[in-house]
């Protein structure tokens, strides 16, 4: 195919434009893609965190963890903590009655058998006598020896930044 100069230079205009177009639109595609990841990271924050609701008022009303399970009629609050090694049962205790009448409120309201799950290792991998029990009435496998491995590198990474600012 034999183009004249003007034509040829029109072919190449044209294609640069195509590819001009083309690179704006995956462009565009791009930011679209960036915009509804940035819509789902704030709707998983806002659910992070969340209170719940009752009719009267409750201050201690965040547990770190929630299971409603509509089949079974159950709501299990589970709140974890890393306590100094010589409050890990006093920490098991305090967690299960700051959540007592969230409880309570939480089986009147919504007519569902509530239990308390408190989670607590201490921050050198210490473990409540009770832990495994408590494991066991959560739903699916748990495993003590990666909770207390996670608890303990917590402990050394906090160690580590403390030391690295004094240093």
């Amino acid at each position: 195919m034999n183009f004249s100069p003007p034509l040829a230079l029109f072919v190449i205009i044209i294609i640069i434009i195509i590819i001009i177009i083309i690179i704006i639109i995956i462009i565009i595609i791009i930011i679209i893609i960036i915009i509804i990841i940035i819509i789902i990271i704030i709707i998983i924050i806002k659910q992070w965190n969340q209170a719940v609701h009752t009719d009267r008022e409750i201050t201690e009303n965040r547990p770190d963890i929630i299971i409603k399970n509509k089949k079974e009629e159950t709501c299990t609050l589970i709140d974890v903590a890393i306590p100094a090694d010589r409050n890990a049962v006093q920490k098991e205790a305090e967690k299960k009655l700051k959540y007592k009448s969230l409880c309570i409120e939480i089986q009147r309201m919504w007519n569902l058998k509530c239990t308390i799950i408190p989670v607590i290792i201490g921050a050198t991998g210490i473990v409540t006598r009770s832990l495994r029990k408590n494991l066991d009435d959560i739903p699916g496998n748990h495993w003590i020896n990666s909770l207390r491995k996670t608890a303990i590198l917590g402990t050394s990474h906090i160690i580590r930044k403390v030391l690295q600012c004094e240093a």
